[in-house]
């Protein structure tokens, strides 16, 4: 298997140096939020391609309900398509066993030679905690994070804790107002029967309510098989 394969090619020119955000989370569902998020850190950090990561296995979210990885891939490429800066990666979905952030960003270096730089990209909260994730100090070496919080965030939690840890992290922090939709609003909204339009791109909607997703059974976990990431 090439280490290319399923990912965005970059790096050929060793005389110019390559930026690729890296978009984790669980997804379920991918909103408006992630997608205005990535597209303002792709604008302001001049990155090439933002990755899209759908977690396999979320570690945090081992002892609740998570919708089937498949799913959640399916809807963030479908999100992601009309964007040419977006891409969506199966890496985390096809690996077995928990996701560590950690792990993916291993990958994602063995894979890119060192002309491309990587950036991280995940929410303001947790910023907070990725110091205490499985293998901080790797993430540290590794990646430059990048913390999307929404107005009004304070983001001295975020830096004190960053301070604290010693682990050398960089981090950029991005104001995005968008920010204010979650993933559990939307399913809150789908199990009372409200629409999702504008929350959400229509091909999403769309696939939620051809999979019947996050109606009142998958959101009170009667119906929907656990996974389980730790960012």
């Amino acid at each position: 298997m090439s280490a290319w394969e399923g990912l965005p090619r970059l790096g050929d020119d060793p005389a110019r140096t390559y930026r690729l955000g890296v978009m984790g989370g669980t997804f379920d569902p991918i909103h408006n939020g992630h997608l205005v998020a990535a597209e303002q850190v792709a604008g302001d950090l001049d990155l090439d391609v933002v990755l899209f990561m759908p977690a396999g296995s979320p570690a945090f979210k081992q002892d609740r309900p998570v919708s089937a990885a498949e799913d959640r891939f399916a809807m963030t490429l479908l999100a992601t398509a009309d964007n040419p800066v977006f891409e969506a990666s199966r890496l985390e979905v096809e690996r077995p066993g928990v996701t560590y952030t950690a792990d993916t960003l291993e990958e994602l270096r063995a894979a890119y030679p060192d002309n491309v730089e990587l950036f991280f990209v995940t929410g303001a909260d947790a910023i907070i905690d990725i110091v205490h994730w499985h293998d901080a100090a790797r993430i540290a070496s590794l990646a430059t994070l990048v913390g999307v919080t929404r107005p009004g965030y304070d983001l001295e939690r975020a830096r004190r804790a960053i301070e604290a840890s010693g682990l050398g992290f960089q981090v950029f922090y991005l104001e995005v107002p968008a920010l204010a939709i979650s993933s559990s609003y939307l399913r809150r909204r789908r199990a009372a029967g409200q629409s999702l339009r504008y929350l959400t791109p229509d091909s999403v909607v769309g696939y939620i309510e051809k999979r019947g997703l996050y109606g009142w059974e998958a959101v009170t976990g009667e119906s929907v098989g656990g996974q389980g990431r730790e960012s």
